[in-house]
């Protein structure tokens, strides 16, 4: 399966209408030419038309369902019979999880380890080679290892250290897919990704939140000085990646995907402001937007992937330079409106987004 489009397989993928998610389902159905079952609770940060070009392709079905309902969950896997699980469902924006972390305990920790259990179940009933092919793959994030010094870089081996009920959960998720390797010797893999950016990202998020507000004038708030550093992977980069992983990952082990482009916060909105002046130059300059909030609670100064064990070992790189597919991504929201004005105004998620200072998030 390892970019091999002469062996199709049959993947479930969770969350697969969210940005990432959306991302690799569309690699690997139109890219490498799976068959992939999308589980997807489609609550406010999921958007199906991610999946549109999809529409009416008999290798993807885009099955509506939660993954803390075991029932659904054991149901999908009794149906479906997959090869692989990419498990990607996860409530995911800092912000929020300070205010409800409730419900990020509940997907992230609670969730996985349905998903874990139903994946346990169906691994069982196999044998021969496709049970010994089977894979579940856990993806999370590089905010499990908390914060790191100036000069300093996440490795495999780096301490788990997280500040926020979201890191938290992630954290609690991540030991759980180890935990159901060791314990029952489901062919786990984990990977731990930096900031993602690219198209179809939802507009509560740093860059996209930034790209909508530049488009209509408004206020670029960034957090406290703005010097916060994060390492930013494009998400068609680290869709590559986690085939690369899913098809030559060593079983039990943990790899971080990272795009080695570590840029502060405001830097990021700099170089935005930067793309809005060569694109819309007649509405420029777009720095004077930028304005400065009250930084939020427990916000992690830096953080910082050193991808060289997936690098070495299965043999992924990411290829996108980050200023330019930053300017990509600003092109592709000036080009789709239609996907993102819906969410904006709030007639997709029930909420106005835009309006308030979650400018940072995920940052």
């Amino acid at each position: 399966m390892h970019e091999d489009k002469g062996k199709s397989r049959r993947i479930l993928v969770t969350g697969g209408c969210g940005f990432i998610g959306s991302a690799l389902v569309l690699h690997l159905v139109q890219g490498l030419g799976h068959e992939v079952a999308t589980l997807d609770a489609l609550t406010y940060a999921a958007n199906p038309i991610s999946l549109a070009p999809l529409d009416g392709d008999p290798r993807h079905r885009l099955v509506t369902g939660d993954i803390c309902d075991p029932q659904a969950v054991h149901a999908l896997f009794s149906q479906f019979r997959p090869d692989a699980v990419m498990h990607l469902a996860a409530e995911s924006h800092v912000d929020r999880s300070i205010t409800d972390p409730g419900a990020f305990i509940r997907t992230n920790v609670v969730g996985t380890q349905v998903m874990l259990d139903g994946a346990r179940t169906h691994w069982e009933s196999l044998t021969g080679e496709a049970r010994d092919a089977f894979r579940f793959l856990h993806v999370s994030t590089d905010e499990v290892y908390g914060s790191l010094p100036p000069d300093g870089f996440f490795t495999e081996e780096s301490r788990y250290d997280p500040r926020s009920p979201y890191s938290a959960s992630k954290a609690a998720s991540d030991h759980l897919a180890r935990a159901w390797h060791e314990t029952y010797g489901l062919p786990v893999l984990v990977t731990n990704c930096s900031n993602n950016y690219g198209p179809r990202h939802f507009p509560e998020k740093l860059i996209p939140l930034m790209i909508l507000n530049a488009l209509e004038g408004r206020p670029l708030p960034v957090y406290g000085d703005g010097l916060n550093e994060r390492d930013w992977i494009h998400v068609e980069d680290h869709a590559r990646g986690l085939v690369a992983v899913l098809e030559s990952g060593k079983l039990g082990e943990t790899y971080l995907l990272g795009g080695r482009s570590v840029r502060n916060n405001l830097a990021v909105v700099n170089a935005l402001c930067a793309a809005f002046d060569r694109l819309l130059p007649d509405h420029g300059p777009h720095e004077r937007l930028i304005s400065f909030v009250a930084d939020r609670p427990g916000h992690d100064r830096r953080y910082a992937i050193d991808p060289g064990k997936a690098e070495h070992e299965i043999g992924w790189v990411p290829t996108k330079n980050f200023e330019q597919a930053l300017e990509d991504t600003v092109q592709w929201y000036l080009d789709n409106e239609a996907w993102w004005r819906p969410i904006r105004e709030g007639r997709y998620t029930g909420e106005r987004l835009g309006l308030g200072v979650s400018a940072a998030a995920g940052a």
